[in-house]
């Protein structure tokens, strides 16, 4: 890891829709960390085999009516304007493309991680990118790494989030209570809800 070099960190997901604690933790990274420039979220495309998917352009304004707030943020719309569903490396290697300049750390949790060796060039991946890891209960990241040959052989490309930064993030208990007609009020960002309410409910 180059400590002088600025970081892009690639926050990936559904985002369907982004919760209060999506911009909690984006927040809380950035925080750890004085070399990471800005947290650049990354929709996943509505071709994207998942239920319920919110449409692309909801799921992307939503992200930036919050993003456009904070300096640190931003949204990427490049996995939403590509014609097919991208892999995370293909993807990775857009957003380096971008950022000639910067170091792209990719964010994921334990549960990917899990699988990480499983996806489509996980070898590339490791090797030409970092990969920050968000603990889910009740996950060890070095026990989930010395488990698995894969992981544990490529162990120097993965970065324990600093703090005691622990997640579950899940969206769909959210878009359940919408389906129910409930609201959803301080789940989301007021930004977030507001939007909702006009375009979506």
């Amino acid at each position: 890891m180059n400590l002088d070099k600025k970081v892009i960190i690639f926050f990936g997901g559904s985002f369907n829709p982004p919760l209060v604690s999506h911009f909690s933790l984006a927040q809380q990274i950035v925080s750890e960390y004085d070399q990471i420039e800005k947290v650049v979220f990354v929709p996943v495309n509505g071709l994207y085999e998942k239920s319920d998917l919110l449409n692309n352009e909801h799921r992307y304004n939503m992200l930036k009516v919050v993003t456009d707030k904070n300096e640190k943020f931003d949204v990427s719309r490049i996995e939403i304007d590509s014609e097919r569903p991208l892999y995370t490396i293909e993807s990775l290697r857009i957003m380096q493309r971008e950022y000639p300049e910067y170091e792209i750390w990719f964010a994921i949790g334990t549960d990917n991680l899990k699988t990480l060796h499983t996806w489509k060039n996980a070898e590339e991946l490791v090797s030409e990118f970092k990969i920050l890891i968000l603990e889910r209960e009740p996950d060890d990241m070095k026990e989930i790494i010395q488990d698995n040959p894969f992981l544990k052989e490529h162990r120097d490309a993965f970065i324990k989030i600093k703090g005691n930064v622990r997640s579950n993030l899940c969206s769909t208990f959210a878009r359940d209570k919408m389906k129910q007609g409930k609201s959803i009020r301080y789940l989301t960002p007021d930004e977030v809800y507001e939007y909702i309410n006009k375009f979506i409910v």
